[in-house]
Protein backbone atom coordinates (compact mmCIF):
# COMPACT_ATOMS: atom_id res chain seq x y z
CA UNK A 1 0.00 0.00 0.00
CA UNK A 2 1.32 3.41 -0.98
CA UNK A 3 1.60 6.43 1.28
CA UNK A 4 0.19 8.87 -1.31
CA UNK A 5 -0.01 12.68 -1.04
CA UNK A 6 -3.81 12.37 -1.09
CA UNK A 7 -3.74 10.00 1.88
CA UNK A 8 -1.49 12.40 3.79
CA UNK A 9 -3.78 15.30 2.93
CA UNK A 10 -6.84 13.41 4.17
CA UNK A 11 -5.16 12.67 7.47
CA UNK A 12 -3.85 16.20 8.05
CA UNK A 13 -7.29 17.71 7.35
CA UNK A 14 -8.90 15.26 9.76
CA UNK A 15 -6.20 16.03 12.35
CA UNK A 16 -7.05 19.74 12.03
CA UNK A 17 -10.85 19.33 12.12
CA UNK A 18 -10.98 16.42 14.59
CA UNK A 19 -14.33 15.55 13.06
CA UNK A 20 -15.01 13.21 10.15
CA UNK A 21 -17.98 15.17 8.81
CA UNK A 22 -16.19 18.52 8.67
CA UNK A 23 -13.04 16.94 7.28
CA UNK A 24 -14.98 15.11 4.56
CA UNK A 25 -16.68 18.37 3.61
CA UNK A 26 -13.34 20.17 3.28
CA UNK A 27 -11.96 17.31 1.21
CA UNK A 28 -15.09 17.27 -0.97
CA UNK A 29 -15.77 13.59 -0.34
CA UNK A 30 -18.22 11.53 1.65
CA UNK A 31 -17.47 10.32 5.17
CA UNK A 32 -17.26 6.51 4.62
CA UNK A 33 -14.39 6.69 2.07
CA UNK A 34 -12.55 9.04 4.42
CA UNK A 35 -12.91 6.60 7.28
CA UNK A 36 -11.67 3.79 5.07
CA UNK A 37 -8.69 5.89 3.98
CA UNK A 38 -7.67 6.58 7.58
CA UNK A 39 -7.95 2.90 8.45
CA UNK A 40 -5.73 2.11 5.45
CA UNK A 41 -3.22 4.72 6.63
CA UNK A 42 -3.08 3.21 10.12
CA UNK A 43 -2.34 -0.19 8.60
CA UNK A 44 0.49 1.36 6.54
CA UNK A 45 1.94 3.15 9.59
CA UNK A 46 1.39 0.17 11.90
CA UNK A 47 0.04 2.31 14.73
CA UNK A 48 -3.24 3.78 15.94
CA UNK A 49 -3.29 7.44 14.98
CA UNK A 50 -6.74 8.45 16.22
CA UNK A 51 -9.03 7.75 19.14
CA UNK A 52 -12.60 7.79 17.88
CA UNK A 53 -15.61 8.88 19.94
CA UNK A 54 -19.17 9.96 19.33
CA UNK A 55 -18.05 13.63 19.50
CA UNK A 56 -15.24 13.27 16.96
CA UNK A 57 -11.64 12.15 17.08
CA UNK A 58 -8.55 12.87 19.14
CA UNK A 59 -4.98 12.34 18.01
CA UNK A 60 -2.91 9.76 19.78
CA UNK A 61 0.69 10.65 20.59
CA UNK A 62 1.76 8.80 17.44
CA UNK A 63 -0.99 10.53 15.47
CA UNK A 64 0.07 14.01 16.62
CA UNK A 65 3.70 13.33 15.62
CA UNK A 66 2.65 11.84 12.30
CA UNK A 67 0.32 14.78 11.55
CA UNK A 68 3.19 17.27 12.00
CA UNK A 69 5.52 15.21 9.80
CA UNK A 70 2.81 14.72 7.17
CA UNK A 71 2.25 18.47 6.99
CA UNK A 72 5.99 19.00 6.47
CA UNK A 73 6.00 16.40 3.69
CA UNK A 74 3.06 18.05 1.93
CA UNK A 75 4.63 21.52 2.27
CA UNK A 76 7.94 20.21 0.91
CA UNK A 77 6.17 18.63 -2.04
CA UNK A 78 4.41 21.90 -2.90
CA UNK A 79 7.65 23.83 -2.52
CA UNK A 80 9.45 21.39 -4.83
CA UNK A 81 6.74 21.70 -7.47
CA UNK A 82 6.74 25.50 -7.24
CA UNK A 83 10.53 25.67 -7.46
CA UNK A 84 10.63 23.40 -10.52
CA UNK A 85 8.01 25.57 -12.21
CA UNK A 86 9.92 28.77 -11.37
CA UNK A 87 13.12 27.33 -12.80
CA UNK A 88 11.31 26.17 -15.96
CA UNK A 89 9.86 29.67 -16.41
CA UNK A 90 13.21 31.35 -15.73
CA UNK A 91 12.20 32.95 -12.42
CA UNK A 92 14.67 30.83 -10.43
CA UNK A 93 18.00 29.13 -10.93
CA UNK A 94 21.40 30.59 -11.75
CA UNK A 95 22.66 32.81 -14.58
CA UNK A 96 26.37 33.22 -15.27
CA UNK A 97 26.80 36.84 -16.34
CA UNK A 98 29.91 38.39 -17.86
CA UNK A 99 30.61 42.10 -18.07
CA UNK A 100 33.38 44.51 -19.03
CA UNK A 101 35.07 46.68 -16.40
CA UNK A 102 33.50 49.89 -17.70
CA UNK A 103 30.05 48.66 -16.58
CA UNK A 104 31.18 47.56 -13.12
CA UNK A 105 30.56 50.67 -11.03
CA UNK A 106 27.19 51.85 -12.36
CA UNK A 107 25.28 49.31 -14.41
CA UNK A 108 26.10 46.00 -12.73
CA UNK A 109 25.12 47.15 -9.19
CA UNK A 110 21.74 48.26 -10.59
CA UNK A 111 21.32 44.95 -12.39
CA UNK A 112 21.97 43.04 -9.15
CA UNK A 113 19.75 45.24 -6.97
CA UNK A 114 16.80 45.14 -9.33
CA UNK A 115 17.17 41.43 -10.06
CA UNK A 116 17.06 40.79 -6.30
CA UNK A 117 13.82 42.76 -6.17
CA UNK A 118 12.10 41.44 -9.31
CA UNK A 119 13.57 37.93 -9.56
CA UNK A 120 14.48 37.06 -5.95
CA UNK A 121 14.98 33.34 -6.62
CA UNK A 122 17.43 33.96 -9.47
CA UNK A 123 21.12 33.79 -8.54
CA UNK A 124 23.60 35.76 -10.63
CA UNK A 125 27.24 34.68 -10.86
CA UNK A 126 29.53 37.43 -12.18
CA UNK A 127 32.68 37.34 -14.32
CA UNK A 128 34.60 40.42 -15.49
CA UNK A 129 36.75 40.29 -18.63
CA UNK A 130 37.25 41.97 -22.00
CA UNK A 131 34.52 41.85 -24.65
CA UNK A 132 36.55 39.40 -26.71
CA UNK A 133 37.15 37.07 -23.75
CA UNK A 134 33.50 37.21 -22.71
CA UNK A 135 32.27 36.25 -26.18
CA UNK A 136 34.70 33.33 -26.25
CA UNK A 137 33.44 32.20 -22.81
CA UNK A 138 29.88 32.27 -24.16
CA UNK A 139 30.87 30.04 -27.06
CA UNK A 140 32.63 27.63 -24.69
CA UNK A 141 29.53 27.47 -22.49
CA UNK A 142 31.11 28.91 -19.33
CA UNK A 143 28.85 32.01 -19.46
CA UNK A 144 25.12 32.38 -20.17
CA UNK A 145 25.15 36.01 -21.29
CA UNK A 146 27.50 38.98 -21.35
CA UNK A 147 27.25 42.76 -21.34
CA UNK A 148 29.82 44.22 -23.71
CA UNK A 149 30.69 47.30 -25.78
CA UNK A 150 32.20 45.89 -28.97
CA UNK A 151 30.09 43.70 -31.26
CA UNK A 152 31.85 40.43 -32.19
CA UNK A 153 33.22 40.35 -35.72
CA UNK A 154 31.60 36.94 -36.23
CA UNK A 155 28.33 36.58 -34.36
CA UNK A 156 26.19 34.30 -36.53
CA UNK A 157 26.14 31.73 -33.73
CA UNK A 158 25.07 34.27 -31.07
CA UNK A 159 22.15 36.58 -30.29
CA UNK A 160 23.25 40.22 -30.05
CA UNK A 161 21.12 43.13 -28.83
CA UNK A 162 21.99 46.80 -28.35
CA UNK A 163 20.45 47.96 -25.07
CA UNK A 164 21.23 51.63 -25.48
CA UNK A 165 24.04 54.14 -25.73
CA UNK A 166 26.12 56.22 -23.34
CA UNK A 167 27.58 59.61 -24.13
CA UNK A 168 31.34 60.04 -24.05
CA UNK A 169 32.79 62.46 -21.47
CA UNK A 170 36.36 63.47 -20.73
CA UNK A 171 38.30 62.70 -17.54
CA UNK A 172 40.76 65.44 -16.51
CA UNK A 173 43.32 65.70 -13.71
CA UNK A 174 41.83 67.86 -10.95
CA UNK A 175 44.72 70.26 -11.47
CA UNK A 176 43.81 70.76 -15.16
CA UNK A 177 42.84 74.32 -16.13
CA UNK A 178 39.47 73.10 -17.44
CA UNK A 179 38.66 70.72 -14.57
CA UNK A 180 36.07 73.11 -13.15
CA UNK A 181 34.13 73.48 -16.41
CA UNK A 182 30.56 72.23 -16.61
CA UNK A 183 31.08 71.36 -20.26
CA UNK A 184 33.84 71.76 -22.83
CA UNK A 185 34.58 71.12 -26.47
CA UNK A 186 36.97 68.28 -27.27
CA UNK A 187 38.97 70.66 -29.46
CA UNK A 188 39.98 72.55 -26.29
CA UNK A 189 42.17 69.53 -25.43
CA UNK A 190 44.16 69.46 -28.67
CA UNK A 191 47.41 70.26 -26.84
CA UNK A 192 46.91 67.66 -24.11
CA UNK A 193 48.36 64.17 -23.92
CA UNK A 194 45.76 61.38 -23.93
CA UNK A 195 45.57 57.93 -22.40
CA UNK A 196 43.40 55.67 -24.56
CA UNK A 197 41.87 52.29 -23.84
CA UNK A 198 43.79 49.51 -25.55
CA UNK A 199 42.63 48.05 -28.84
CA UNK A 200 42.78 44.60 -27.27
CA UNK A 201 40.45 45.44 -24.37
CA UNK A 202 37.93 47.81 -25.98
CA UNK A 203 38.59 48.12 -29.70
CA UNK A 204 35.40 50.08 -30.45
CA UNK A 205 36.05 52.75 -27.83
CA UNK A 206 39.71 52.95 -28.83
CA UNK A 207 38.82 53.53 -32.48
CA UNK A 208 36.00 55.89 -31.57
CA UNK A 209 38.36 58.03 -29.51
CA UNK A 210 40.58 58.56 -32.55
CA UNK A 211 37.53 59.39 -34.70
CA UNK A 212 36.17 61.87 -32.16
CA UNK A 213 39.45 63.75 -32.00
CA UNK A 214 39.68 63.91 -35.80
CA UNK A 215 36.12 65.25 -35.96
CA UNK A 216 37.18 67.89 -33.43
CA UNK A 217 40.00 68.92 -35.76
CA UNK A 218 43.14 67.33 -34.34
CA UNK A 219 45.11 64.10 -34.03
CA UNK A 220 45.39 63.05 -30.37
CA UNK A 221 48.82 62.75 -28.79
CA UNK A 222 48.65 59.34 -27.10
CA UNK A 223 50.95 58.99 -24.12
CA UNK A 224 49.71 55.60 -22.90
CA UNK A 225 47.05 52.90 -23.21
CA UNK A 226 45.21 51.03 -20.46
CA UNK A 227 43.20 47.81 -20.45
CA UNK A 228 40.52 48.90 -18.00
CA UNK A 229 38.85 51.88 -16.37
CA UNK A 230 40.93 51.93 -13.15
CA UNK A 231 44.12 51.95 -15.23
CA UNK A 232 42.76 54.71 -17.43
CA UNK A 233 41.81 56.88 -14.45
CA UNK A 234 45.10 56.12 -12.73
CA UNK A 235 46.95 57.79 -15.60
CA UNK A 236 44.60 60.78 -15.43
CA UNK A 237 45.00 61.11 -11.66
CA UNK A 238 48.77 61.22 -12.11
CA UNK A 239 48.32 64.51 -13.98
CA UNK A 240 50.06 63.14 -17.07
CA UNK A 241 47.13 63.00 -19.47
CA UNK A 242 43.39 63.17 -20.11
CA UNK A 243 41.05 60.34 -21.16
CA UNK A 244 37.78 59.76 -22.96
CA UNK A 245 35.36 57.86 -20.73
CA UNK A 246 31.64 57.07 -20.62
CA UNK A 247 29.29 59.44 -18.83
CA UNK A 248 28.56 57.33 -15.75
CA UNK A 249 32.24 57.55 -14.87
CA UNK A 250 31.21 60.94 -13.45
CA UNK A 251 29.38 59.04 -10.69
CA UNK A 252 32.57 57.26 -9.68
CA UNK A 253 34.56 59.10 -7.04
CA UNK A 254 38.18 58.67 -8.15
CA UNK A 255 40.75 60.78 -6.27
CA UNK A 256 42.51 63.35 -8.41
CA UNK A 257 40.08 63.08 -11.36
CA UNK A 258 37.28 65.33 -12.63
CA UNK A 259 34.86 64.08 -15.30
CA UNK A 260 33.41 66.76 -17.58
CA UNK A 261 30.69 66.59 -20.25
CA UNK A 262 31.60 67.24 -23.89
CA UNK A 263 29.65 69.85 -25.84
CA UNK A 264 30.35 67.98 -29.09
CA UNK A 265 27.30 66.20 -30.54
CA UNK A 266 26.79 63.33 -32.97
CA UNK A 267 26.56 59.53 -32.87
CA UNK A 268 30.34 59.19 -32.80
CA UNK A 269 30.29 60.84 -29.35
CA UNK A 270 28.43 57.90 -27.80
CA UNK A 271 29.19 54.20 -27.27
CA UNK A 272 26.87 51.21 -27.20
CA UNK A 273 25.95 48.87 -24.40
CA UNK A 274 25.22 45.43 -25.86
CA UNK A 275 24.12 42.08 -24.50
CA UNK A 276 25.05 38.81 -26.17
CA UNK A 277 24.01 35.21 -25.49
CA UNK A 278 23.66 31.86 -27.21
CA UNK A 279 20.52 31.37 -29.36
CA UNK A 280 19.15 28.53 -27.20
CA UNK A 281 19.48 29.99 -23.69
CA UNK A 282 18.41 28.59 -20.36
CA UNK A 283 14.92 29.96 -19.47
CA UNK A 284 16.49 32.19 -16.82
CA UNK A 285 18.32 34.19 -19.52
CA UNK A 286 15.23 35.63 -21.28
CA UNK A 287 13.66 36.19 -17.85
CA UNK A 288 16.64 38.34 -16.87
CA UNK A 289 16.77 40.07 -20.25
CA UNK A 290 13.08 40.95 -19.99
CA UNK A 291 14.04 43.49 -17.34
CA UNK A 292 17.57 44.41 -18.36
CA UNK A 293 17.08 47.51 -20.53
CA UNK A 294 15.34 49.47 -17.79
CA UNK A 295 17.74 48.18 -15.14
CA UNK A 296 20.76 49.39 -17.12
CA UNK A 297 19.34 52.90 -17.37
CA UNK A 298 20.63 52.86 -20.93
CA UNK A 299 18.06 54.79 -22.93
CA UNK A 300 20.01 57.88 -23.94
Amino acid sequence: MDLTPRLLEQFTVLAEEKHYGRAAERLMMSQPPLSQAIQRLERIVGARLLDRSSNGVELTAAGAAFAADARHLLDAQQAALARARRIASGDAGEVRVGYISGLAHWHIPRLLANAARDLPDLRIQLTQASSIALVEALRLGSLDLAFIRTAPLQADDLELLELGRERVYVALPETHALAGAAELSLSALREDWFVFVSERALPELARKGQLMCRRAGFTPRIRARADDLPGLLGYVASGLCVALVTEHTADLSFPGVRVVALADAGPEFSVAIRVVHRPDPDPAVPALLGHTASWFDADY
